[in-house]
C-alpha cells in the first residue's frame, strides 16, 4: 500500500464491525466527504475532522448553524465543500431522528444484514464492487429519511469500513480474523 496511515487503517479498522453510534456517525461523515476524492485524502484530514466536528458527536453537529458552517468553510484542515458540510449537519439531525426511531442507529443499520457481516471471498481487488443491491437498498432508505450524500457507492464504502461486509481479499491476513 505504501502509506503507513493507510496501512494502519487497513490493518486495524477497515472491515471491523462497528456498533457504536458515534463511530458509525464518524464513518458516515468521512465516507460522505470522501465522495469524489481518495480515501487517503480523508485519512490525512481525519484528526482535523474529529476536532472540527466535535469528536463526531452527532448531537452537537446536529446543532451547527450558519456561523459554524462559515468557520468550517475557512479551515484548510478539512474538505471545504459547502454542500458536504451542510449535508453533514443535516445527516446529524437525521441520524438523531433515526436513532430515536430505532433505539440506536446501529440497530437500524445492522438489521439490513440481520446483525451478521456479509463474508465475501474475493481474490482480485478488481472483483470488489463499488456498490451492490444492498447498498442501493440502504441508500434508498437513508434518502427517504432525508440523509444527503448517501448514494449507493458511498454506502457500500461505509458498509466496508464499518464491517457490515468483509471485502478483505481471501489471501489478506485480516480476511480470516474478521470471519468470526
Amino acid at each position: 500500500m505504501g502509506d503507513t496511515l493507510y496501512e494502519n487503517y487497513h490493518d486495524h479498522e477497515w472491515g471491523v464491525p462497528v456498533h457504536d453510534d458515534q463511530r458509525l456517525f464518524e464513518f458516515l461523515i468521512l465516507e460522505s466527504f470522501q465522495a469524489g476524492l481518495s480515501w487517503i485524502t480523508i485519512l490525512r484530514k481525519r484528526e482535523n475532522f474529529r476536532i472540527l466536528f466535535d469528536q463526531f458527536d452527532y448531537k452537537k453537529v446536529a446543532l451547527f448553524g450558519a456561523e459554524k458552517i462559515k468557520v468550517l468553510m475557512t479551515d484548510p484542515g478539512i474538505i471545504r465543500n459547502r454542500q458536504k458540510i451542510e449535508a453533514a449537519v443535516n445527516n446529524a439531525q437525521r441520524f438523531v431522528d433515526t436513532q430515536n426511531e430505532h433505539q440506536s442507529f446501529s440497530s437500524y443499520l445492522w438489521r439490513f444484514v440481520e446483525g451478521i457481516p456479509i463474508q465475501n471471498d474475493f481474490n482480485d481487488p478488481k472483483a470488489i464492487p463499488s456498490k451492490t443491491k444492498l447498498s442501493e437498498t440502504i441508500s434508498k432508505d437513508l434518502k427517504q429519511r432525508r440523509f444527503q450524500f448517501v448514494g449507493p457507492t458511498v454506502i457500500y464504502a461505509f458498509m466496508q469500513a464499518t464491517g457490515m461486509v468483509n471485502d478483505h481479499l481471501v489471501d489478506c491476513f485480516r480476511y480470516r480474523s474478521l470471519q468470526s
